[in-house]
């Protein structure tokens, strides 16, 4: 899913008004597994400057890229931290946790060419999902639209939920980092 999405998805879950400390373990959380890769393509591409063909071609299926994404994407090592912070009453660690959890299940559930080893250190395996967040020709033209619905949906629940400027400010930002990126597509489409 696109990292706004998840942000979303993870606060939607896990943030709590009043509960501030809370309310940013789950945004950092469903944010996390994305900044690797993030900083990574960020450098390749405009420190570096490599062509985007060759980030998105080559290096993203790398060895040593797909070595970070395991981690950053390894259901048990977040399901591990999960559990922790239910068993020890940590609201902080469960509401960080559980956002990455969750960032983490959703990928596993709609990355198809481009998956991930999410049973990393158990395994190397990776689930290629038949649906594709991204890709048409697994649907992507589908899921892409209803991830970003189910987005909005989730931020008006956000915005109910969630009274303070500030807050409604992020929602909104957030909100906008998941629409416009698609709408733009949608419009270089017709």
């Amino acid at each position: 899913m696109n990292t706004p999405a998840h942000l979303i998805f993870g606060a939607a879950v896990f943030a709590r008004p009043g509960q501030g400390r809370v309310t940013w373990a789950a945004v950092i959380g469903g944010l996390l597994p994305d900044i690797p890769l993030m900083l990574m393509v960020g450098w390749s591409l405009w420190v570096a400057r490599i062509p985007a063909q060759t980030v998105f071609g080559q290096l993203y299926f790398s060895d040593g890229w797909q070595r970070v994404f395991a981690i950053d994407h390894s259901l048990l090592l977040w399901g591990a931290a999960l559990i922790a912070g239910v068993l020890m009453a940590r609201r902080v660690l469960t509401a960080f946790a559980g956002s990455g959890f969750l960032h983490a299940a959703i990928d596993f559930l709609v990355h198809h060419d481009d998956a991930r080893a999410q049973l990393w250190p158990l395994t190397w395996w990776k689930f290629r999902s038949p649906v594709s967040y991204w890709d048409r020709a697994y649907y992507g033209h589908i899921f892409g639209p209803v991830e970003i619905g189910v987005s909005l949906l989730l931020c008006l629940l956000l915005w109910r939920r969630f009274s303070g400027w500030k807050a409604r400010g992020l929602i909104l930002a957030v909100a906008g980092a998941e629409v416009l990126p698609g709408l733009m597509f949608a419009l270089m489409l017709h």
